[in-house]
């Protein structure tokens, strides 16, 4: 008599595997399943034992494939009156969810294929549509990551990401500490990241001390609504970027005001203006540019400006960075562009936010790390329909747990 037995690999204890089959050719196994008489049922929701059966049904699930062959598991269950739900649910047989078509091992094996593979080479391998294992994932992802964790933050990092063409952001909220993802929110509105205070209890609140942006003003019209007590911390990066738009409005308007036999010089400068100088390893580039400023004056001084407006970085005395940056402020201010004197004035108006630097020494460069992985993590799935799913694939990728 033959011991061979299948039931070791099907350790559902509420059920009972009663016949099974395969094709003919060995990729598809047949299961059938009936609940064990030795078990009274119970309800899915609430755990209570049922007190009648309203009805019995099957349902074909996909278990965990055994070797090259895909399993399906024809399972009869019960749908019984709950005493506690005050109402007819289907009976528990833990093996399953009663929404799903797939087995809770088969769904926790997805989930982990899914931090490695896209949704769609998972799809293909178990001959699945998308959609249900997308929502396997989003189910695991929001059990484990749904709820923020506030816990222990002090100083944060915040920035936006472009999800998709069209002006379609994310905010994006960084433990600057840690390099955890704490949350991703949907546009760069105030309300967004009011959303995200609005979470933390007031000692959570009371615990933050900084945080590093750019000076985008719905973010910090978020900030000084909700935690008024918070130092803003402008970095360096953000400043320099937004000068350099005024660069190039300069540097368009001295091309259409320059001489016939001049404005091949302004050709194919825009490039050269708005690196760093000690990015431009080309010689002919350099000759270039070294020409351009030889020949315009202002052009000359807005790039001086520019290497001027970093080092008010380098101070860490308030005293000394609100010097230089008055200096900075005065010499703007003979550049005869209107667009020069109103980043001069836009500087003054946010000072603190700069000197601020001084006394909590932090930049957004950690969140221009983690964007180009977030894009990564878009890139290779092509994109995401589902906002709070593509949320929660970006915190998953920055846990450390």
């Amino acid at each position: 008599m033959s011991t061979l037995s299948i039931k070791p690999y099907f350790p559902f204890c509420r059920v009972r595997m009663t016949r099974q089959s395969v094709s003919r050719i060995g990729d598809l196994a047949w299961i059938v399943a009936e609940p064990d008489a030795r078990f009274h049922p119970v309800c899915h929701a609430c755990g209570i034992p049922a007190n009648g059966i309203h009805s019995t049904t099957r349902r074909t699930l996909q278990d965990l494939n055994m070797g090259a062959a895909t399993v399906l598991i024809n399972c009869k269950y019960r749908k019984v009156h709950c005493p506690h739900c005050q109402g007819i649910r289907v009976e528990d047989l833990d093996f399953f969810h009663p929404y799903q078509r797939v087995t809770k091992r088969l769904a926790r094996y997805i989930h982990d294929l899914c931090k490695v593979l896209t949704v769609a080479e998972v799809a293909d391998h178990f001959d699945l549509d998308w959609k249900t294992v997308k929502n396997i994932d989003k189910a695991f992802l929001e059990e484990k990551f749904g709820t923020t964790d506030y816990d222990n933050l002090q100083i944060l990092a915040v920035d936006e990401i472009a999800i998709q063409k069209g002006h379609r952001y994310m905010t994006v909220v960084l433990d600057y500490q840690t390099g955890r993802m704490v949350w991703l929110g949907k546009d760069r509105k105030a309300e967004t990241l009011n959303s995200f205070f609005q979470g933390m209890s007031q000692q959570q609140k009371q615990t933050l001390e900084a945080i590093a942006m750019d000076m985008w003003d719905p973010y910090i019209k978020a900030v000084r609504d909700q935690v008024p007590h918070v130092k803003i911390v402008f970095d360096c990066f953000h400043v320099v970027q937004s000068f350099n738009r005024v660069i190039d409005k300069v540097r368009v308007s001295e091309h259409k005001k320059a001489e016939q036999s001049q404005q091949a010089v302004y050709k194919g400068t825009r490039y050269l203006l708005l690196t760093n100088k000690h990015n431009i390893r080309n010689p002919k580039a350099r000759a270039h540019l070294k020409r351009l400023l030889e020949l315009n004056e202002t052009i000359s001084t807005v790039m001086i400006l520019k290497d001027e407006l970093k080092r008010i970085w380098r101070y860490r005395r308030r005293g000394w960075a609100q010097k230089c940056l008055d200096q900075w402020c005065t010499l703007a201010r003979t550049v005869d562009y209107p667009a020069v004197h109103k980043f001069a004035d836009m500087l003054e108006r946010r000072a603190d936010g700069i000197l601020n630097h001084c006394d909590f020494p932090i930049h957004t460069s950690k969140l221009e790390g983690v964007n180009n992985k977030i894009k990564v993590i878009k890139r290779k799935a092509y994109g995401f329909h589902d906002d709070r799913y593509f949320s929660l694939k970006v915190i998953q990728a920055f846990s450390y747990n």
